[in-house]
């Protein structure tokens, strides 16, 4: 099974190389975040022409997650239970026996925000249901744009980074948290590329230049994380002409 996540900054802008993207890699379950449109508009007829079906939970001009899938997927749930938001940033369907959570976790703006309390608040009341979801489902991954850098090896200049949103304590601790739970992160499963890195800001050439942070994870349960079989992130959609800031990340899981 292959499983990848990936912010799109606009599936309209983006759908041609969607469309590239799946054809390319086939993943068993594509989640997307920020499709910026609502769902009267998304391109149902192009995606199953491509061979895949549609989850999706839009919101005009900001947020929006979705997971493709080549065939329907099932029990499909959007948002926090018991957590009242607006925004849409959570959609959640089992494919292929596998529970797939796609998450467009809260950027925070500035520490010093409200954006930023809103996400931590946002963060522990991920945490309190995930913990719910994993007793139920055995097999779940949690993919998605999670706006934030783990560790110092997943920032370009952790100096320069430290405290700033993204990378300050509070934020690193909730990603913790989630590890805790028993998930593990998919891509450190493995051994991986120094500055190795997911999102780059469209300003400064930082994806020719490589200041990117990785921020986009795929935590897997026990059983899953135990019969993954790798995990990578495909740079080269980051280099296509009016790209997303964000490249896909895929991890294939075996029998």
């Amino acid at each position: 099974m292959k499983l990848a996540t990936w912010n799109v900054n606009s599936l309209k802008v983006r759908l041609p190389q969607v469309l590239e993207f799946l054809a390319a890699h086939r993943p068993d379950a594509l989640c997307l975040q920020e499709l910026k449109l609502e769902d009267a508009n998304f391109p149902l007829a192009e995606i199953k022409a491509a061979g895949y079906q549609a989850a999706f939970s839009g919101q005009k001009t900001y947020n929006g997650v979705a997971i493709l899938s080549p065939s329907a997927a099932a029990d499909v749930s959007m948002g926090i239970p018991d957590f009242d938001d607006p925004q849409k940033r959570v959609i959640a369907a089992t494919v292929g026996g596998v529970r797939v959570i796609c998450v467009y976790i809260p950027n925070g703006e500035a520490v010093e925000s409200d954006k930023y309390k809103y996400k931590l608040n946002w963060l522990m009341n991920l945490i309190v249901w995930l913990k719910q979801e994993m007793t139920k489902y055995p097999k779940l991954a949690l993919l998605g744009d999670y706006n934030i850098a783990p560790e110092d090896r997943d920032v370009y200049d952790p100096k320069f980074w430290a405290g700033k949103v993204l990378f300050s304590e509070p934020e690193k601790a909730a990603f913790k948290d989630m590890l805790a739970l028993g998930l593990t992160d998919s891509f450190r499963i493995f051994e991986q590329a120094e500055k190795s890195y997911s999102w780059w800001d469209y300003r400064m050439n930082g994806f020719k230049r490589n200041l990117g942070m990785r921020i986009d994870h795929i935590l897997l349960t026990e059983e899953l994380a135990k019969a993954c079989k790798g995990c990578s992130i495909v740079r080269d959609m980051r280099a296509k002409e009016r790209p997303s800031d964000h490249a896909p990340v895929i991890a294939e899981i075996g029998d």
